[in-house]
């Protein structure tokens, strides 16, 4: 009776044991998934074609952005004009980091292997021009000439910007690059804005 008993009482330990570890290996999963945000931890998620070549085009139209905005940094003659180009250089270099990340992780090509290190892409065309153009042009100007030229051309590279995070949300999968997608959009939208105001100033 007695071996019964604790036969019955060992079993219901190893029930309530088991449960418990399943229980909290559940909410391990959960949190670590919760919690995940660095592109390491979500770069295993699924990925097509199009969360690639967003991230591999972003690249280099953020490079784009940070050679305008630092040369903006340097030469912009309104205080507000250079606060804005620091907030550019501030934003887009983390997300270079981030999408270089991504790119890693899933076994993809970064855009120098996939040669779109020059490349001509939607906003890279800005007022006719490609980013080698749209620098040589700045690089010639300065007060406030330089200030609106660099804000027309900034605005026009935003405007590329949001049409490729646009077909990021449209046909990509992977949760992290439709999230930057529409921070992209969220953020250069209002930028786009703030430097209309700007060139009303000027």
């Amino acid at each position: 009776m007695i071996t019964t008993r604790h036969r019955l009482a060992a079993a219901a330990v190893a029930a309530a044991l088991t449960l418990t570890l399943a229980g909290c290996a559940s909410g391990q999963t959960s949190d670590s998934a919760g919690a995940s945000s660095s592109p390491t931890a979500e770069a295993t998620a699924t990925h097509n074609d199009a969360d690639a070549s967003f991230a591999q085009m972003m690249i280099v139209h953020h490079e784009g952005a940070l050679e305008m905005a630092d040369l903006a940094a340097e030469t912009a003659q309104s205080p507000d004009v250079v606060a804005l180009a620091e907030r550019i250089s501030a934003a887009q270099g983390p997300e270079i980091d981030l999408m270089t990340g991504w790119l890693e992780a899933w076994g993809e090509p970064g855009p120098d292997a996939m040669g779109h290190g020059g490349m001509d892409h939607g906003g890279m065309d800005m007022d006719g021009m490609d980013q080698a153009g749209a620098m040589a042009a700045l690089e010639q100007l300065s007060g406030h000439e330089f200030d609106r030229r660099f804000l027309e051309l900034m605005t026009a590279h935003h405007q590329g910007a949001i049409e490729m995070a646009e077909s990021e949300i449209e046909h990509g999968t992977n949760p992290d690059a439709l999230s930057l997608a529409r921070t992209i959009i969220d953020a250069q939208t209002a930028e786009i804005t703030e430097m209309a105001n700007l060139m009303g100033q000027l």
